[in-house]
């Protein structure tokens, strides 16, 4: 019988868990879809307004590199999806694309074989072909889509450390502890009398002393990420640059235009006089029907509603782990309104006299009502207690508009989204050749949702960054471990 009590009162006591983490995982699921769901819209409703209005106003300028504007846009929502591509770079390697392709249907009369192309490469960052578009959109899109990018993926991961922390078992001296307190006033003859509610506080105390040890950087997480909303507003905030990258794109084509004779003048005296090309049909391609003047759409209020809602959620959910012991005896175990004589104590009915522990592993060495080693902390809770730390450096390095992946990550003196304090390397993430851009759509830090096929690549990559440093971290103690040891 005794056996059979202790089996039930931890069967109660997690389904209470699991019951308590299911309604915030929602609510983190419910934030995480509809902050995406926005983004993306943004985000298409941008690629939209380019395939409407380009093809009219720029003709074969647009249609014969339609593809090119295609992949750019893949590799934003790549990038916001959690890919392993460095953004800046995945930018320049764009506007050197389009500029070849663009200068080589301007000039069909030219041979411009592929060395004179490098050069043209070159020559691009002074002469500036497609005037501020390129750096105005690098320095405004980097920082969206890095603060986007992690705010979304701090709901994931805030969700994710709660389903892994509720299917922690218990163990058997708490097992013996909630039977104590939910069965053994049945034993002695006074079934009516409901747990104290300091008894009940300091068994759930001990058994929920690692969960409560989430509670530091479980708060520095959501603070941070309340944070970082404040990056979704102004010129430069997510909604405004996200939703307008085909206005910097119709800008450059507009710089390029109108900035043609001049380029061209420059590029011959610096690369040379190109030969003519004798296959050509002897006259230029006649020039676009004239420039696009695009305006930008007034925000929807959408996102400030969306953000407001957010506020509110990640302050309620900021007390979780500390509140879970309270909250579970007072919603689940029939705890007694007040601490009286008619309370059940763990030995008869009377008042509860032992003062309450505090939270967290290391203050129940004294716990008078669960015996807990607080030598031996839980290792799945200590590895969630890592991932939330991950997450916040991520946060706030996106806060100053780094991306933590690729932290001092330029090697070419060129000015990059990753200057300043950066997190180790095999914490942060791995560093991408710029060269290689078809290696660059590995997905590290993919965001919870993605498709079957996006979840296989991710699979077949192996294990992400914060993932890999946790296992070096155990090889090292199992080596350290096993080493023998001289006297």
């Amino acid at each position: 019988m005794e056996e059979n009590l202790a089996n039930r009162s931890r069967a109660e006591l997690e389904t209470a868990l699991l019951d308590s983490s299911r309604t915030l995982q929602a609510t983190l699921a419910a934030q995480l879809r509809s902050f995406d769901d926005h983004f993306q819209h943004l985000l298409n409703d941008s690629e939209r307004a380019l395939q409407d209005t380009f093809p009219s106003a720029f003709g074969e300028l647009y249609t014969q590199n339609a593809k090119a504007f295609r992949d750019l846009y893949t590799e934003l929502r790549l990038y916001y999806r959690g890919a392993n591509l460095h953004l800046e770079d995945a930018l320049a390697e764009f506007w050197a694309r389009l500029l070849e392709r663009l200068f080589r249907q301007l000039h069909p009369q030219l041979l411009l074989p592929d060395d004179y192309l490098d050069c043209l490469g070159k020559q691009a960052e002074p002469l500036r072909p497609f005037g501020d578009a390129p750096r105005e959109l690098r320095l405004r899109a980097t920082r969206a889509f890095v603060a986007t990018r992690s705010f979304v993926q701090g709901l994931g991961v805030a969700g994710d450390v709660v389903r892994k922390v509720a299917q922690v078992p218990l163990g058997p001296e708490c097992s013996r502890a909630i039977m104590k307190l939910l069965y053994c006033a049945h034993c002695l003859g006074v079934p009516g009398a409901r747990p104290c509610p300091d008894y009940c506080r300091n068994v759930l105390k001990g058994c929920l002393a690692n969960q409560a040890d989430l509670d530091a950087e479980w708060r520095n997480l959501l603070d941070s990420m309340v944070l970082i909303t404040d990056k979704f507003w102004g010129p430069a905030g997510a909604e405004n640059v996200i939703g307008s990258v085909h206005l910097w794109l119709a800008e450059a084509i507009n710089a390029l235009q109108d900035n043609r004779d001049t380029l061209t003048a420059k590029v011959i005296q610096g690369c040379g006089n190109p030969k003519v090309n004798p296959h050509s049909p002897g006259s230029e391609e006649k020039r676009p029907r004239g420039k696009l003047a695009l305006q930008e759409k007034p925000p929807t209020g959408v996102l400030e509603k969306l953000v407001s809602e957010a506020k509110a959620r990640l302050r309620d959910a900021q007390d979780f782990w500390i509140s879970l012991p309270g909250t579970l005896c007072s919603e689940k175990m029939a705890m007694s309104a007040s601490s009286d004589d008619r309370c059940w104590n763990g030995m008869a009915k009377g008042r509860y006299l032992p003062e309450v522990m505090g939270d967290g592993l290391a203050n129940q060495i004294n716990n008078p009502e669960v015996e807990v080693d607080i030598t031996k902390p839980d290792m799945t809770i200590r590895q969630q207690i890592m991932q939330l730390k991950i997450m916040t450096n991520r946060l706030r390095s996106a806060y100053n508009g780094e991306d933590a992946d690729f932290q001092d990550a330029s090697d070419d003196g060129s000015s990059s989204s990753g200057s300043g304090d950066g997190c180790p390397e095999d914490i942060c993430g791995r560093r991408v050749n710029k060269k290689s851009s078809s290696s660059r759509t590995t997905l590290t830090h993919a965001l919870p949702g993605l498709s079957e096929r996006e979840g296989q690549k991710t699979s077949a990559t192996g294990c992400p960054q914060p993932c890999m440093a946790l296992l070096v971290l155990l090889l090292i103690l199992l080596l350290s471990v096993a080493r023998p040891r001289w006297r």
